[in-house]
């Protein structure tokens, strides 16, 4: 359910905006959105997971917070990073 420490550093490299850039909006989405599908794949064998439903249920709505901010403050970038990640609202 967890992503690996490789994943999340070939994340954090694709989607940074400078060298060693980990906190910016896009970074965080995109973590956040490679947590949201493992547990969706979670989800399709284990029906009855409440306790992790609850977990899914708070870093889809903390991903939609920060694409908020990000539209908000960078219209363009906020396109480039649902396009690239295949969201959509």
């Amino acid at each position: 359910m967890s992503i690996t420490a490789e994943r999340k550093a070939a994340l954090i490299k694709e989607y940074a905006t400078s060298e060693g850039d980990t906190g910016s909006p896009e970074v965080q989405v995109a973590i956040l959105t490679e947590r949201i599908n493992n547990l969706t794949e979670h989800f399709k064998g284990h029906k009855k997971d409440n306790h992790s439903r609850r977990g899914l249920l708070a870093l889809v709505s903390s991903r939609r917070s920060l694409l908020d901010y990000l539209k908000k403050k960078d219209d363009d970038r906020y396109t480039k990073l649902i396009a690239s990640l295949g969201i959509r609202r």
